[in-house]
């Protein structure tokens, strides 16, 4: 549940998301659930060339369980909640 809470923190952020298929996509967070599926809203393909098939796609669901990466902005990472969180993890609460 740490990561699913964190990632809910950052809808509205742009993130990219790299899949097990070397794919990465570029994209406003909309939404992401408890299984870490995301929807992006905005997107675009890291790689035009490789992929042109792609540039028509403005909004895409992702199955989490596909899902290689996730990188996030710079400014997204706070680390105090992340440390605070796993320490709460560890203990069980």
């Amino acid at each position: 549940m740490l990561f699913f809470s964190y990632f809910k923190d950052l809808v509205g952020r742009e993130v990219t998301v790299e899949l097990k298929n070397d794919l990465a996509i570029r994209g406003t967070l909309h939404s992401v659930d408890q299984y870490l599926n995301i929807k992006l809203e905005n997107t675009r393909v890291v790689d035009q060339d490789k992929y042109p098939h792609m540039l028509s796609v403005w909004n895409c669901f992702i199955r989490g369980s596909v899902v290689r990466y996730v990188q996030l902005p710079p400014d997204g990472v706070d680390v105090e909640l992340l440390h605070d969180a796993t320490r709460r993890e560890a203990r069980g609460g």
